[in-house]
This record gives structure tokens, sequence and C-alpha cells, in this order.
């Protein structure tokens, strides 16, 4: 229900209130019985899609069912999570080393599926962190992060990650520009904005063996770069980047960013670019950053690099184009045949639509209205398609059906509005609850979406679960959009903030290749044993290491003694189960990280520091089997300097 509804409901007497809000759920809520069908899941059936969104300041990504909205898995990728001891255990802490050291909390905002010729393929997701400028790479065949890679020269990684149309390139651009160089370069006052302050788009190479490179960055003005969308088909080898405060304020931008009637969207021939850095050309900067990768051991390994080459456009020409666009637009998005390119001005009455081959004869014919330090600025009429007319208040993102029809979202007015792309009319609308950020439709940012579903990623949740409190998660809605008309189906709450969200169908993922344990031969973990003979303590100074299997029910060893107040305590557990769907779990009294949780064929490390005298115990802590109670241990530590030696055994 819209705002000025709202408005209009205030001064209604509170019976006639009652009935129309009555009518209004019975309709809007898409109460019959064959919206319920449209989502039901029998018990043991799997969901259509998957649908992968992002958990905002969690730092994590959430796997979700579509149509059932059931939660089925949280990944983790930029934070710890004392679930599976992802970043408190000792083979998956590098994962969240950065130039800044340690960081265990992530800010992630935009997941992106790998493409193939344009369509997304299953292999891999993407995402990005906002806050300490990073970008993800999770396997789908094994829904596991295995690579994170820093972005340098950036504050504020939010135009990210967005992939090119064979997963190419992953791009990256920083939201807030920053002063660069050396620190007496970067130790300005923040009044000297306009001159010192400046911008980077970032292009990660995806090489032949699966891992990410930085491989260039392209210096642009210090505007804020809010997202981007690569081309496809005929505008293959262009991304395209919303930019706005082009006024380059510091201060107060709610209103010094907004005094333009139009800002620009950045249309840059990457192809272009990389032709340009595979020749040497640009120039290698200084510049602190770290990728993060899980090696074959399955055991983390951190990169570190001290130099990036960077582009100047003002040096080599052909790379960048502004398109003036109004009025701080946020999303842009291309259209399935690669022709359209919408963007979502969230101050702006109408919605634009450039035409990319409108924009390559433009540039053939130098059709500029001006320059922008050095990078030519297109003139608005010769790159318009069109305009969206009475498109809602504040329209944001566009995703497309693939016949032929667009769908935006409107903060303000909070509502989905249709449209069509060839005429730009406004087709249909319906109203969200409340106030819809992105919006996702499977595929719908590639040349093939399957349009038969549609979320509403909404940022205000009032009134739509039962109160748990001040905090509420955000809520995500399900709408119908085969037919005519759209229909809403279903409310599910959401972790964090979900700020976008992608989705594809389950059988691209879920296939008998799947990983789902580790052979006990192909463990190359250094700390790994394969059978509870190998169990073993060994001391080395004030290192003590734990070599111990778990197999149901019982740890190997389970007593052990000769521990002394001062030593660090290393348990190496392996988990000798073959079954995919039998992890165990380890923990010991007094632990000052997470548990374990140890997939079968795996080996996990928790590092213990025992604070005082006594026999503490451990124990299993995923639920394995009728005698999981059973599954337990000591140890036992005396004080430093005791005569107590090393020993240790299992049903002795």
């Amino acid at each position: 229900m819209n705002a000025h509804i709202l408005h209009t409901l205030r001064y209604l007497p509170l019976a006639a209130l009652v009935l129309i809000l009555g009518a209004c759920s019975s309709q809007e809520l898409g109460s019959d019985a064959d919206a319920a069908q449209q989502v039901y899941v029998a018990p043991g059936e799997y969901d259509e899609f998957y649908g992968f969104m992002s958990g905002g300041y969690s730092g994590q990504l959430s796997v979700y069912g579509i149509p059932s909205g059931r939660h089925i898995y949280t990944v983790p990728v930029f934070s710890q999570l004392a679930t599976n001891g992802y970043g408190y255990n000792e083979e998956t802490k590098a994962m969240l080393e950065t130039s800044y050291g340690f960081v265990p909390w992530g800010d992630a905002h935009h997941p992106e599926l790998s493409q193939t010729d344009g369509v997304p393929d299953g292999r891999y997701i993407f995402i990005n962190e906002n806050n300490t400028p990073r970008v993800a790479k999770i396997d789908l065949n094994s829904f596991q992060t295995t690579e994170i890679i820093e972005i340098p020269n950036s504050g504020g990684n939010h135009a990210s990650p967005f992939v090119t149309q064979n997963t190419e390139y992953i791009s990256a651009a920083t939201r807030f520009s920053v002063p660069m160089g050396d620190d007496g370069e970067r130790d300005v006052a923040i009044d000297s904005y306009a001159e010192n302050f400046q911008g980077t788009l970032s292009f990660i190479k995806m090489q032949d063996d699966g891992s990410m490179r930085l491989d260039f960055q392209i210096l642009v003005p210090g505007f804020d770069y809010d997202l981007s969308h690569a081309g496809k088909g005929p505008s293959h080898g262009w991304s395209f980047f919303t930019s706005y405060n082009s006024e380059q304020a510091h201060t107060l931008l709610e209103v010094n960013a907004s005094r333009n009637d139009k800002d620009y969207i950045a249309a840059v021939n990457w192809a272009k670019a990389a032709e340009y850095a595979a020749q040497g050309e640009g120039e290698m900067v200084p510049a602190d950053y770290v990728r993060n990768y899980i090696d074959s051991d399955h055991i983390a390994k951190t990169e570190r690099y001290n130099e990036v080459r960077v582009l100047d456009p003002t040096e080599l020409p052909g790379m960048i184009y502004y398109l003036p666009t109004p009025k701080s637009p946020h999303g842009v998005d291309v259209s399935p045949d690669g022709e359209l390119i919408v963007a979502g001005g969230k101050l702006s009455t109408v919605i634009p639509v450039h035409s990319f081959s409108k924009m390559i004869e433009a540039i053939e014919n130098e059709d500029y209205e001006g320059e922008e330090q050095g990078i030519p600025v297109l003139r608005y009429d010769a790159t318009l398609a069109g305009e969206v007319q009475n498109p809602g208040l504040g329209p944001l993102h566009t995703e497309f059906d693939g016949r032929g029809n667009a769908y935006t979202t409107a903060f303000i007015s909070s509502e989905v509005v249709k449209w069509s792309l060839e005429t730009f009319e406004v087709l249909d609308r319906i109203d969200t609850y409340y106030s819809p950020g992105h919006l996702m439709i499977p595929g719908g940012d590639s040349r093939k979406p399957w349009g038969k579903y549609l979320v509403a990623l909404n940022k205000i949740t009032k009134d739509r679960y039962l109160p748990t409190g001040p905090e509420l998660f955000h809520s995500a809605q399900l709408i119908d959009i085969s037919g005519d008309k759209m229909r809403l189906l279903l409310d599910f709450p959401t972790e964090g903030e979900p700020h976008y969200a992608q989705a594809i169908p389950a059988d691209l993922i879920m296939d008998d290749d799947m990983v789902r344990f580790y052979p006990l031969e192909d463990n190359q973990n250094p700390h790994a044993i394969t059978s509870e003979d190998q169990a073993r303590v060994e001391r080395d100074g004030n290192e003590v290491h734990v070599y111990m299997t778990t197999i149901r029910t019982h740890f190997a060893p389970d007593n052990i003694e000769g521990i002394k107040m001062g030593d660090t305590v290393y348990f190496h557990v392996t988990n000798l189960e073959q079954d995919w769907d039998v992890p165990h779990g380890f923990t010991v009294r007094g632990a000052n990280t997470s548990e374990l949780l140890i997939m079968p064929g795996e080996t996990r490390t928790l590092v213990w520091t025992p604070d005082r005298v006594g026999v503490a115990p451990f124990y299993c802590t995923d639920f394995c089997s009728a005698l999981h109670q059973e599954m337990q241990g000591y140890i036992r530590v005396s004080p430093a300097g005791s005569d107590v030696p090393i020993s240790f055994g299992t049903g002795e």
C-alpha cells in the first residue's frame, strides 16, 4: 500500500478503515488457493530455483528455495560464522586477511552469477564487500567461498561485482572517491576534494584456471560510482556505471549532491582498456592489497601485492564516455538484447532509456556537449531511446522477463512498475510492503531471463510478521509475473539486508558431481591422519599438537594428560566418516573461538590456550547419532613446571 493511500486512510472512520484494510488484505496477499499452490513445495520435493541473496551487514550469502521462500543455507563469506567455524579455525582464518589486517566482518551487497554467452551457467557466484573493498568467489559445486580479492584505491566497493558476457572480467567501482598516491598525496584537506579526490573503475580478470587477478584500474573523476552492469550481444565489450555527486560535494550530500539536473552513466569500453593493459600501457602504481584462496590442501592461503596497473583516459582515448542521465542515477541495467541501457534516477520523474546503437553513432560523430576532466560527455538527446513516464516515485532498479517487458522498483511509492521495452509505456503496477530497493527475476539481468517469478527486496518490514523487538529481518515478496498482471504470492523474511539477489534453475547446479565429502586419500591437510592408529599428542616446546580422529561415536584420543599452564594446544581433528551427511563437531571448555564443524574426510584445527589448572571436558557439538551424548573426552591441565608427562588414549 503506497504512501498516498496511507495518507488518505488516516482520515477515514475506523469501521470503514477495517473494511478497506480487510479487502486489501484479501486481494493483495493473493490469499486464494491458487496462490498457495503456486508456492507450495511438498515435503521431500525440491524448489524450482536456487535464490541467492546478499546478507548485507551480516557479511554472508543466503540461499533460498524459490518459490517456497525456504531458507536453505548460509554461505559464510566476509564474516566469521560460528555455525561451521569459518574464519575461526586455522584452515579458513586467512580468508579474512586484508591489507588492514584480519577483518572478521564485511558488508555484502550484490551477488552476481557467472555467465557464458550472457546466460548464468551455475559455476560460480561472486559477491562484493562494501566497507573493506573486496570481491569474493563462491564455488557452486561445493557452496564454499574459495577466493577473496581486495580492491586497492577504493573507498566503498559498491558498484561491484558485475560480470562480462563470458565472465572474462568482474568489474568493481569505488563509491567514495579518495585521495590516491603516497602518504603525502593522501594526507590532504577534505575541502580540497575537487582537486585531490579521484575514483577508480577496477577490472578483475578470470584466468584460465578459474582464479581472479586484478588486471587494471581506470582513473575517473571524483564522483560517487554507484552500480553497474555489463553489455551483452551488440554491447558486449562495454560496461556501464552510474555515478552521482557530479557536483563533487564533500559534506551534506543530501543537498549538495542533488543540485545538478543530470549526473552520468559512465560507458566504459573495457575491451579497449584490456587491449591497452595487454600492451603494457598505463602506469604501475603502488597499492597494497591481498588475494586469499583455498588451496588444494583445503587450507586458505594469502598472497600480497604492492602495485596495480592504472589507465588514465586522458592519455588513452576511447575507453570511456559519459552519458548525461537525470537525476542522481542509482541502478543501471541492460536489456536482454543488449541494446537498451536503463537508468534508475532516484530523484527523477522519468526512467531514461539510452540506446547503445545511438551511443556508438554519437561517439563516431563526436556528438559531445562537453567533457569532464578530459572524458567526453555525449549529448543526452543523441543517446536517448525514450523515457518512461509516470514510473512511480524513486525509481531504482530494473530487471527483464525475456518477453519484451521491464520491471522497475519505485522506492518512495513502494511499488513495482511493469513497462514495455518497445513503447516505454507503463503496463501494470503492484504495491509492495514497503520501499523496495533491488528486485530479482531469475536470470533477469542476462540474455535469457526465466521470467516466471519476481522477488521484491523490501527495505522496510513493519507489520508483515510477528513483532520481535526493535529489529525485524527485511521482507522479500514473491510476485507471479507469468501473466499480463502481476500478482503477489508470498512474503518471507530474509537475513540481514539483502541488497540484491540472483536466482538460477536448480537443475543447472544440482547434479551428481556436487562435492559432498572429501575422500580420506584426498585429504592433503598436513595435519590429517587417516586412522585411529595414527592419533597422537606431540609436544614442541610450549606448543602441543593433538592429532585426533572423530567417528561415530568417540574421539581418539579421548583422554589426554601432560598439558601445562602456558601451553598452546592445537587440536587437529580429522573426521573419518565418509557418508556426506555425517559431520562432527568439536569444542573444549574455555575455548575463545568457535566450535569446529568437520565435514566427512576433512581436517579442522582449533587453537586452545588453557587459563586454569584442572580437567577440561571436550565434546562433539553436532548431533551425529543416538550416542552423540557419549561422544566426549577430558584433557588434564597441570601447573606450569609440572612433571606430568604427555599421555593419551581411548578405551584404556
